[in-house]
């Protein structure tokens, strides 16, 4: 499977919204898909997942607001 599929699956379990998949350019904090708490379960289970360890302080919400920046800043850390 694609890297940027299962990342997408990830978040779409995460925020447990298929939206995510379908506009991948949603703003997942301002929809309210994602809080605070979603957020560290989201680092963790990608942690998990992917083996990425996304430290909080490096989680700018600005910066990863839409499933298409979360899999772009990813793919950097990867």
């Amino acid at each position: 499977m694609e890297f940027k599929q299962e990342v997408l699956d990830v978040l779409a379990e995460v925020c447990q919204e298929d939206a995510v998949k379908e506009n991948p350019d949603i703003e997942i904090f301002e929809e309210g898909l994602l809080d605070s708490f979603g957020t560290v379960e989201l680092l963790v289970a990608i942690e998990n997942r992917f083996g990425i360890t996304v430290p909080i302080t490096e989680f700018d919400r600005d910066e990863w607001n839409t499933p298409n920046n979360i899999v772009n800043k990813l793919t950097e850390l990867k």
